[in-house]
């Protein structure tokens, strides 16, 4: 049984032995950025972290170092942001999951927490593929936490009670609960939020002030231990679930085609 799913804890012999058994590697994607006064400006990382370590134990997966950076424009008039341009970064995901793909790895998961960076992973995700023979599989893990946790946690919100779980279930000594303050008018800011997560209209902001004039709004005041827990168990074991269907889908799709191809070369 390996030590740790992260594959910077283990040594060549087990990462050589695992990807043998299982070709099944996970890349979380997020960023570093300001989160108001309660919440580390690694919560987006932390979160696609910690839940993609979970996702590879239900799936017997490797979880690659994604780092830490993403493309976050949108945060930085605040100091506690770096960020990546969409270039810089689309060549990073790519590079590193190369590397994988040369060891041998033939199934990707990338697990993203952070909006800014879906536009670049989704480049990366079809050049991996079709240049470089992996199957990819993309998956908004913020979204999914939205769908399962969002009704009793007040929605996504930024800096709000699902990312404080997040990191909850990370590092509980990261979330300073006795910090909250001037968290944004609720109204304003979900409805800016609704309109750029939309599929039909998604317009560009200036900066997270258009969506929260303080940088964050929620009620993360109620997040506890127990429902991090719940909240990590509950997305990691969402997306094994969909991520075996979906990658069995794949092996099917691409079984299909390659017979078709082995005919009509018989032709």
């Amino acid at each position: 049984m390996l030590p740790s799913r992260y594959l910077i804890e283990l040594t060549q012999p087990e990462i050589a032995a695992q990807l043998k058994k299982n070709p099944l590697v996970i890349l979380p994607a997020g960023s570093v950025e300001q989160h108001g006064p309660h919440l580390p400006a690694g919560t987006d990382i932390f979160a696609a972290n910690v839940i993609g370590h979970a996702v590879a134990e239900r799936m017997d997966g490797l979880v690659l170092p994604g780092g830490p950076l993403g493309v976050t424009p949108l945060h930085m008039p605040y100091e506690a942001t770096l960020t990546l341009t969409p270039e810089t970064y689309l060549r990073v995901v790519t590079e590193t999951c190369v590397s994988t793909a040369k060891h041998g790895a033939k199934y990707l998961l990338i697990l993203n927490w952070h909006e800014g960076n879906i536009a670049p992973l989704a480049i990366a995700a079809e050049s991996l593929h079709r240049e470089h023979g992996l199957k990819v599989l993309t998956v908004q893990a913020c979204y999914v936490a939205a769908d399962l946790f969002g009704p009793e946690c007040g929605g996504l919100t930024h800096g709000g009670e699902i990312e404080a779980l997040a990191v909850l279930a990370y590092r509980p000594e990261l979330v300073h609960l006795d910090r909250i303050a001037c968290s944004s008018e609720h109204r304003h800011a979900s409805k800016m939020d609704k309109l750029r997560r939309t599929r039909s209209y998604q317009p560009v902001l200036g900066d997270v002030r258009s969506i929260a004039p303080t940088g964050w709004y929620g009620s993360p005041q109620h997040a506890t231990n127990e429902k991090s827990i719940r909240l990590l168990n509950g997305v990691a074991d969402e997306i094994a679930r969909e991520a075996r269907e979906i990658f069995a889908q794949l092996d099917a799709a691409s079984g299909g085609i390659a017979e078709l191809n082995r005919l009509a070369e018989m032709e």
